[in-house]
Formats: structure tokens, sequence, C-alpha cells
């Protein structure tokens, strides 16, 4: 489970920061024309990566046998083109292979395929960004969930005002999702229920403070929910509290609060959290933000119906040989568990490998360990 972590705007507005630097015209291999010419391109940027995504997790077999093992391949390509000063398209096209064995699935549903994670419009007027489209979206219980070969993705309309100082508000409302490694499978979310879905927040930051209030009306889950968080950088240590309160129309609310501090000694980055969820599981969309979430559960998965659920978690990271390395252990519930290690290393700017072994056991009693091993390697360009 691996969260892409970007600003509020310009993960609101993620399309627009997708590109690169621009692309100068090619120069001609003869001698111009009497007739002078403009570029087509020079407003046009590009950038991309390519992927191979290697997973395999215990099941029937151990690891690394082909029938639990999976390993897709795929080329991103982002393109930004500025129709005018105020106005941008953007587009995320995603191509696949699975290049593994049948019989242990295949990356995105099926052995080959295609599709837009992103194409929407940017506007942007004054204080005022619109993103109309196809777009990736991020607040703490409502967002985009990067995992495998490329993050779910939505169809909403969004707006981000900052008109004034510090303050960011932010609306959107969402017609079409498509979950992780679903393929080009956009679910319609207005056909579910009553069929609206959006989100409301106000974001506050200055100086060590930082602080949000969120929204949620989400119908295709049939809740409602209040999230608010505020965070303190005292210098020497980072402090943050957080609580979403979920009013499900079904009956058996939830409540979820959470603390967490953050310090660095010998150049070692460390992190402690504890959350606690009452009587049900924490409304969330596609992932949630508790602070005890780790790379496969979600810290609102593991709530017990009409109990109290604790959960904590403490990890640590560093650089050591320009290796990046985390270790993280957190407890969920009476029996749940998750021990991650996580190690990447960057060859150069644009070619990285990341390693990650996690040994999970499910909020059951006597639920087995689940042990799983994901490589990737990314080019980018």
């Amino acid at each position: 489970m691996n969260y892409t972590k970007l600003s509020l705007v310009a993960a609101l507005a993620v399309s627009s920061a997708f590109a690169g630097g621009d692309i100068a015209p090619l120069e001609p291999a003869v001698a111009a024309p009497a007739v002078k010419t403009q570029a087509c391109n020079t407003q046009t940027t590009v950038d991309g990566k390519a992927q191979a995504y290697y997973y395999s997790a215990e099941g029937a077999e151990n690891l690394f046998d082909k029938t639990n093992s999976q390993l897709g391949t795929a080329v991103t390509l982002n393109v930004a083109h500025k129709l005018t000063s105020n106005i941008t398209a953007n587009f995320t096209a995603l191509g696949y292979t699975n290049l593994g064995d049948e019989e242990a699935g295949y990356m995105e549903g099926k052995e080959t395929g295609a599709y837009f994670n992103v194409a929407n419009l940017t506007a942007t007027f004054g204080d005022t960004t619109l993103v109309l489209g196809r777009q990736l979206i991020d607040s703490p219980m409502f967002g985009s969930f990067d995992w495998l070969l490329a993050p779910s993705a939505y169809e909403a309309y969004t707006i981000v005002n900052s008109s004034v100082s510090n303050l960011t508000l932010v609306g959107t409302y969402v017609t079409k999702f498509r979950p992780v490694n679903a393929g080009d499978t956009f679910v319609d979310l207005t056909d579910i229920n009553d069929g609206n879905n959006f989100a409301l927040g106000a974001v506050y930051g200055v100086d060590a403070l930082s602080t949000s209030v969120w929204y949620y009306n989400i119908d295709a889950g049939d809740y409602t929910q209040v999230y608010v968080d505020a965070g303190y950088n005292f210098g020497a240590a980072k402090v943050a509290v957080q609580y979403a309160t979920t009013d499900y129309a079904t009956g058996l609310d939830s409540d979820a609060m959470g603390a967490k501090v953050e310090f660095s000694a010998a150049n070692v980055d460390f992190m402690a959290a504890v959350s606690n969820i009452t009587d049900r599981a924490a409304g969330y969309v596609s992932r949630d933000g508790l602070y005890t979430s780790s790379w496969n559960l979600f810290a609102s998965d593991i709530a017990v119906s009409d109990d109290d659920t604790l959960s904590w978690k403490v990890s640590a990271s560093t650089e050591l040989a320009g290796v990046s390395l985390e270790t993280s252990y957190a407890g969920y519930g009476d029996d749940g568990s998750e021990l991650d290690v996580i190690a990447g290393y960057d060859f150069t700017k644009c070619t990285s490998v990341n390693a990650i072994f996690t040994s999970t056991t499910a909020n059951e009693a006597d639920a087995d360990t689940y042990n799983a091993l994901e490589l990737i390697a990314t080019y980018k360009f």
C-alpha cells in the first residue's frame, strides 16, 4: 500500500502538475522555408515512466511460487497542453502487459490493456482553480490510492480557492470511480443510492500550525462524515491529532480518533501513533488517512462491531549508503498486526528500485500470518 503524498492543491489539481519541462521544437535539417511558421508544441509538456512490478504473497504455496506471484509491466505517459494562459488540457495514458502466470491472476484484471487514468481541463482564474474531468483526488478520508501500476482515479468536478491568506477551500463532486487494479473499469457512482458523492474541505496553515476540516457526503457508501485534524511543529517534535465521525444511514455509527508524534535523532526519523475506533469501521473512499494505517491494513477496517478497537504504530526511517530504509510495526485490536520493511535505491535521477516486505495478521482470533514481497523497478522520462 503506497500513498502518493502530494500537497492538497497540487493533488486536487494534480493533472496540471504531471508534465515535466517544455519540449523544444526540433531544429530544421535544411534551410527554413521563406514562409515563417510557428512551432505548435511549445505549450505542450510530456513526461512519464516505465515500470515493472513483481508481487508474490503466501497462499497455498510459498513465496515465489508461480501460482501466487504476479509480474506486471506498464508505461505511463503524462501530457499537458496549455490551451490558453488560463486553461490546460491534461492526460495520463497507461498501457500495460502481464508477464506472469495466468493461474496467479493478472494485474489490472487482464493480460494486456490500456486506458486514460487522467483526462481533464484545468482552468485557473485568479485565486480559483477548476479541474473538470478525470483526475486524482487527495484528502484525508477520500482520495487516490497509489498501488500496483496506477493510482485510483475519479471523474469529478473540483474547485480550489485560496483567496484568503493561508486558507485553501476545496469542493469536489464525483460521478465515477476507478478502483486500483481494476483496469479501465470506471464505476458509475450516480447509480448507487441517491447518487451524490462530494467532499468539502478547508485547510489552514500558518507558521508551525496546520489544520483541516472536511465534510464528506458519500451516497455510494451510505454515509456522511466530518473529519478534523490539527498539527503543530514544536521544532524538536511534531505532534498531530485527528477525529472522524461517520454517520451511516443503516445505523451503528463510527467515531475514530488518533494522535501521533514525530521526531528525529541520530539521522533517524521516528514516528509513534495511536488510534481508537468505536463501534464500526470509519467510512473512507479508496484509502483512509488514519495515522496507524500500514502498507496492507487500513486502521479503519479493523474495527469490531459494537466495541472499541485500539490500534498503534511505530516506525523508523533513515538513509544508509544511498539506500532509503523504513521499518514499521503496527498492532490492530486484540489479534491483528503488520510488520513492514521498505527499501529504495536511486541508481540515477531517473532510475530506481524499491523492495517491500510485509508480514500481516488479520484482526481475527487464530488468523494466519500473511507474508508478501513486492519489487518495483522504475525508469522516469
